[in-house]
């Protein structure tokens, strides 16, 4: 990759990570990669926004960029820390070994997080007031404390002449970046498509458990005049930036409810006397015009469950009873889903027992704060009867009203 400019003497210095094995947070699976932002601002002072993880060669590519603007680490002046997670400051004990001059700017949260990293010692780094604004020649840089998106330390920082918003994690995504095209305007509408998707996952893994701090975050910026928004993953935003913003607000508020009129299916079968009647309760949904997501446990990855089930109004989980409780791989998922605090679903399960049943009994009590409205269940012995079949089917039916009436 080679440095960018995005304008004037503001560029971007950036690396994908394009090893399919690879876990983001040592979790979730990014088969298209992804791109690691930061940002260089080449003036009487310079300064950079954001390094990256040190990890394969990331930190010597970012050093070549650099070169591209013929500046070397020693050169920079000001380094602005928005966030302390290592995708993002894993390069900061050898920056600042190989520069004992730059002042770090950052949260007062974050200084602890210095020492405790990187070994940098608090007394090089100033701690900014919430909007206060830092001067560097031609350039006005106002810093925006913005708490859980999505660690406590976090904060933004705002470019005031250019509205030039570096917003770190906040409206980022998945998927590694042509260096060609790395505005949204140079980008096609089926690649537009791909990292709209692939954001929802990036929030839904990352972002998800803090929608309330995302939503008091884009209430507080929501006086800037942003016209470009330069994140630390993703493509920037110069042409229309009100489109991720309005994407992340859309998804912070699924939160609250109802968020859209689609359901998503998870289920498991031991022996296939649960898969048996999954085809009906998906044919059943899709008769009434609901959009449906079907996912298999074990074998689909929680960071895909956890998108499609951020987006959907409902939640259909079939599982069978083992061992007197849920089986073991949705247990997982369930517990997953609330940990990210997926909340305000209309909820339905389904599932066969062998000799006794559990899994509904286990399923209440470990959903019990879960705020899912849950409006039936419906378990069966061995295989279903046609009985069976016909009862499920009906309540199916009434389980679509209720989905329907929800996000009318």
């Amino acid at each position: 990759m080679h440095i960018k400019k995005v304008v004037d003497d503001i560029y971007r210095l950036s690396v994908n990570i394009e090893d399919k094995n690879y876990l983001f947070e040592g979790i979730w699976p990014i088969p298209h990669g992804i791109s690691i932002n930061g940002y260089l601002i080449k003036a009487e002072k310079n300064v950079m926004i954001d390094l990256t993880q040190d990890i394969f060669n990331f930190p010597q590519e970012i050093t070549q960029q650099l070169g591209g603007a013929t500046l070397g680490v020693e050169d920079i002046d000001i380094l602005i820390v928005n966030h302390m997670e290592p995708d993002h400051s894993g390069w900061l004990r050898e920056f600042c070994k190989q520069n004992s001059k730059a002042v770090i700017y950052c949260t007062k949260k974050a200084i602890p997080l210095l020492q405790a990293f990187a070994e940098v010692p608090a007394e090089r780094a100033i701690a900014i007031a919430d909007g206060m604004v830092l001067t560097v020649g031609d350039y006005e840089l106002q810093f925006f404390d913005t708490p859980n998106i999505h660690w406590p330390e976090t904060m933004m920082t705002y470019e005031r002449k250019r509205g030039i918003l570096f917003s770190c994690d906040a409206f980022g995504s998945y998927g590694s970046i042509d260096e060609n095209a790395i505005f949204d305007d140079q980008i096609s509408s089926e690649k537009h498509k791909f990292f709209e998707e692939e954001a929802l996952r990036y929030y839904a893994n990352i972002v998800a458990t803090f929608s309330p701090f995302v939503l008091k975050g884009l209430e507080k910026l929501g006086g800037l005049n942003v016209k470009v928004i330069c994140p630390s993953h993703g493509i920037i935003w110069r042409d229309n930036p009100a489109v991720i913003i309005d994407l992340y607000k859309r998804y912070a508020e699924y939160s609250k409810g109802p968020a859209e009129r689609e359901v998503t299916v998870v289920w498991s079968s031991m022996y296939g006397n649960t898969k048996q009647v999954l085809g009906l309760v998906i044919e059943t949904l899709r008769k009434r015009n609901i959009p449906v997501h079907v996912f298999q446990v074990p074998g689909d990855e929680i960071g895909y469950i956890l998108a499609s089930a951020w987006k959907s109004a409902g939640l259909i989980f079939g599982m069978p009873t083992y061992e007197y409780k849920m089986f073991p791989p949705m247990a997982h998922v369930i517990e997953e889903l609330q940990v990210k605090k997926v909340t305000n679903k209309k909820v339905f399960r389904f599932g066969s027992f062998g000799w006794v049943g559990g899994a509904q009994k286990d399923f209440e009590a470990k959903t019990e704060k879960s705020g899912w409205d849950k409006l039936g269940h419906y378990e069966w012995q061995g295989a279903p009867t046609d009985a069976d079949k016909a009862a499920i089917q009906k309540a199916v039916e009434e389980y679509c009203d209720a989905v329907i009436e929800f996000t009318k």
